[in-house]
Parts: structure tokens; sequence; C-alpha cells
């Protein structure tokens, strides 16, 4: 099984690709930029509000964030890694997949948005689960945000993610991974039970 690995020290390669450590800044809201395809990891998604950051969505692997820019010319939402991420420039190659391209991102992001709602109601439990399997690649490995990210998501208390992800632990659902470049408290192996 092959792990990622990021180097921290380039932040972009030839091909004009990006890479960001968990906790990295891809660009606030208002800012001017590209728009990009997240290839690999997890992006936070808030709208600006005189408290500071709003939660508002999630980008995971294949989406385009900022498609945004060649309309408007500045980003809508700011943009942060909650994983290590990797993203490339959008459009890429031919136009013509490129609007097919948005197209079928555009129905993943509306269809994540009716997931990342329910993420916000219902039983604790099932709300911090309904995020791991959101997360959990094809093998079942997942590394998730901080805790305090999961709260944040899931409009839940710290201390009950705390609670709970130890409790998905005991009964076997959630089975700690070691993945390269991933803190040892956030990379699990998800058995999809629950």
């Amino acid at each position: 099984m092959a792990f990622f690995t990021v180097d921290r020290k380039t932040p972009a390669n030839s091909a004009g690709r990006r890479q960001l450590a968990c906790g990295e800044t891809l660009h606030a809201a208002g800012e001017e930029g590209l728009a990009w395809r997240l290839q690999r990891g997890v992006l936070r998604l808030d709208s600006p509000h005189a408290d500071g950051r709003r939660f508002a969505s999630l980008a995971i692997a294949g989406d385009i964030v900022g498609c945004e820019t060649l309309l408007f010319g500045v980003y809508t939402f700011s943009a942060g890694a909650l994983t290590d991420c990797e993203l490339s420039p959008w459009p890429e190659g031919d136009p013509a997949q490129a609007g097919e391209s948005l197209l079928a991102s555009l129905a993943r992001a509306q269809q994540r948005a009716a997931e990342i709602l329910a993420l916000r109601g219902g039983q604790a439990v099932d709300r911090v689960l309904g995020l791991v399997r959101l997360l959990a690649e094809g093998d079942g490995r997942v590394v998730l945000p901080m805790r305090q990210e999961i709260a944040e998501i899931t409009d839940l208390r710290f201390e009950t993610i705390s609670r709970i992800v130890k409790q998905l632990e005991r009964s076997g659902v959630l089975i700690p991974a070691r993945i390269a470049g991933v803190h040892a408290t956030r990379g699990f192996r998800y058995l999809g039970q629950g």
C-alpha cells in the first residue's frame, strides 16, 4: 500500500501543481487567483463573517475549487488544508472536457452540500461517522481533521468529538494506522461498520 508524503519545501512544481501542508491556506475570500482541482486531500471552505471564519463546506479529491474567479475575478470562500493536499491549476487540457469536468464537479458539490448539512444534525456519533465516511478513501484509509475542525464541521463540542473517536476506536470501527506525514492521532483505517 502506497502512502503519499508531501515535500513541504516545494510549493509548486514545473506543471504548476501546489502542495499544502495541513493547516496551510490556499487562498482567502476576496483574493484574486486561479481555479484549482484538488488532486489529493481535504480543504475546508469558509465564508467571511464579522466574527472571523464560518464553516461553509468541504472540498475533497477531484473537486474544483475557486472556479468563481473565472466569473467574478476573486474567491468567494477562504480555503485551508485540513489534511496535506495536492492541487493542480484548472482547467487542465482540452477546453471541451473542462466544461464536462466542471459540470461533474458541480454535481458532486451539490451532493456533498446535502451530506454536510446532514453532519450538522442528528445523533452525535452519526455525525462523526458521516464525516468519516465522506473522507474515507476507497481502501478505507482516512485522515481525520483536527478535533476542533471536526467539532466545527459537525456543530458538536470538542469534548464530544474526542469521546466519540475513542468510542469508535474501542468498537473497532476506526483502527489507528500509520500514515506518512500524518500525526498518529489522525490516521485511521475505517472498517465501514456503524
